[in-house]
C-alpha cells in the first residue's frame, strides 16, 4: 500500500488555567480556538503565508464544525492536536483535527476529534473563489 501524501502536523498545547472549567476540564469552547490555532500554524508548515493570501485578496472561513469528545483533558495534562488535510474541493477544503492528551499515569490517548470545512473567498466581496493552485498543491501534499 501506498504512503498517504496528505501532509499531517501537530501542535502542541498546554491547558491554561484560564481553559479549566467548574468540571475541572478543558471548556468544550476551547477547542475550537485550539483548531484555529493548529490550523494557523498547518498553514505555515506548509509554506502558504496567511498574510500572502490576504495581500493576494483572498481569505478562508469556516462554514462547518464538527466535535467529538471522547475523554476529559485537564489542566497541565500534555496535550498536542493534530491537524491534516481530509478532502480538497473546488473553493472548500476540509481539515480534520485530533486532540491527544498524556498525563503522568496514563499513555496518551485521542480524547477529541473534530473538523472544520473551509470556504475560500475574495477580500472585496466576501463571495466564494476557487482554491488557488498554491493552497491546493499545499493541502494535497504536492
Amino acid at each position: 500500500m501506498a504512503p498517504d501524501p496528505t501532509p499531517e502536523f501537530s501542535l502542541p498545547i498546554v491547558p491554561r488555567y484560564a481553559e479549566i472549567d467548574q468540571q475541572g476540564v478543558v471548556f468544550n469552547g476551547h477547542y475550537l480556538t485550539w483548531f484555529d490555532e493548529a490550523c494557523t500554524a498547518f498553514f505555515d508548515h506548509l509554506g502558504v503565508a496567511y498574510p500572502t493570501l490576504i495581500a493576494d485578496g483572498l481569505d478562508f472561513q469556516v462554514v462547518h464544525s464538527e466535535i467529538d469528545y471522547a475523554a476529559s483533558v485537564r489542566w497541565r495534562d500534555a496535550v498536542r492536536v493534530t491537524v491534516r488535510c481530509e478532502r480538497v474541493g473546488t473553493t472548500s477544503f476540509t481539515l480534520g483535527f485530533a486532540v491527544s492528551r498524556r498525563d503522568a499515569d496514563a499513555p496518551e490517548q485521542v480524547a477529541v476529534t473534530g473538523r472544520n470545512v473551509y470556504v475560500v473567498v475574495s477580500t472585496a466581496d466576501w463571495t466564494k473563489r476557487d482554491l488557488p493552485p498554491s493552497l491546493r498543491s499545499a493541502l494535497s501534499g504536492g
